[in-house]
């Protein structure tokens, strides 16, 4: 047992240190003075988002851009709450600021990806930029698109998130877990191998959405409006499918507020990784599960006295201090470093964690938006 355990954690350390290494590659962009030339179509799905939307409505009132550069695309999935209150409200405030609500139009298995595709049929601009209504996005968040636009010209662009920090383990919890998941990205997009995005900041070129036929072949998974488009447009041109690593332009995002939201979302996530087509997606999952696996077993193993203390650190200080190592890193980049106190506790804590989301993925269903997939 003690042999594979050790293989498996060589395994993964490579993986992690391959990460790190990765991360580094991909170079920070600074706010530097340009000329905004890029035209922006902004989509925004909700779904009962009305305690939301106020916020988000009006941090895309402060985008410091050009308001005849853009336009806000909101596209309702039958919502039930006072959403178009608070829509008209802003509208008659703020006037200069073009902004549409449309339905969405329904066709497949995925209220998101229906939403966004209506959404792009309207649109008017070149440029595709999504978040999600229950965001932030900061000021300068459509000024640094088009610096990355003219400085790469790419047709894909994943741009970063972090969660709105509270003095809560769940929301730190879940900070921690999405640093390790965004620390990830960075490094896979520094090795050229990009295995994950979030829908809550991308930005992409409608004619290469267009000619993936959108979201065609994804269209039965609920989710994956982010990582499947991800993978096609990787296809298509893996060089101008690029990070933007700039702290002017992190989107936040609310922290869900209950350990049952929270575990709906990661059986959600988790369901869609067996669709992934990308082979290193495959790979990198496979290593994080055995070295979890691992770790599990090993303290069994050790409180069955089956293994030494000396056997059992063997197996968790090199996943522990590279963990750490690519969060810290993240962290940083993100000012998100309040989490970083908690490491110890979820490190622990995160192998029963990360198993019990994959056995629930195999037998239970998920709530999304008041809807069971």
């Amino acid at each position: 047992m003690i042999f594979t355990a050790i293989l498996i954690t060589g395994a993964y350390t490579l993986l992690m240190i391959s990460f790190v290494y990765g991360y580094t590659k991909v170079p920070c962009i600074a706010k530097v003075n340009t000329v905004p030339e890029n035209d922006f179509s902004v989509v925004i799905p909700f779904r009962n988002e009305a305690e939301n939307l106020s916020d988000l409505l009006q941090s895309i009132a402060k985008l410091n851009y050009p308001v005849n550069r853009y336009e806000i695309i909101l596209v309702n999935d039958a919502s039930t709450d006072e959403f178009l209150t608070i829509i008209n409200q802003f509208k008659t405030k703020h006037k200069n600021i073009r902004i549409a609500v449309i339905e969405n139009i329904r066709l497949s298995s995925s209220p998101k990806k229906d939403a966004i595709t209506t959404a792009i049929k309207k649109a008017s601009f070149e440029w595709i930029v999504t978040t999600d209504a229950d965001c932030i996005v900061p000021e300068n968040w459509l000024y640094m698109f088009n610096l990355f636009i003219k400085k790469t010209n790419p047709i894909f662009i994943s741009g970063p998130v972090r969660f709105m920090l509270k003095n809560q383990f769940l929301a730190n919890f879940q900070s921690l877990n999405f640093l390790s998941l965004t620390g990830s990205t960075i490094g896979s997009f520094g090795l050229k191998k990009p295995i994950m995005c979030n829908g809550a900041n991308l930005c992409y070129r409608k004619a290469a959405f267009l000619k993936l036929n959108g979201f065609e072949g994804n269209t039965k998974i609920a989710s994956g409006d982010d990582v499947f488009l991800l993978e096609k447009m990787y296809r298509l041109n893996a060089s101008k499918t690029l990070f933007l690593k700039s702290g002017e332009a992190i989107v936040q995002t609310k922290p869900l507020t209950s350990w049952k939201l929270f575990l709906h979302q990661q059986i959600r996530w988790a369901s869609k990784s067996a669709h992934y087509k990308n082979t290193f997606s495959k790979l990198t999952g496979a290593v994080v599960l055995l070295q979890n696996a691992c770790v599990l077993i090993g303290f069994f193993a050790f409180a069955t006295h089956t293994i030494t203390i000396s056997q059992l650190m063997l197996i968790c200080i090199p996943k522990w201090i590279l963990d750490y190592t690519l969060i810290y890193k993240t962290s940083s980049f993100l000012n998100t470093k309040k989490s970083l106190w908690y490491f110890p506790a979820i490190s622990l804590l995160y192998p029963v964690f990360i198993w019990s989301i994959i056995l629930l993925t195999s037998i239970k269903k998920y709530q999304w938006k008041e809807r069971v997939f």
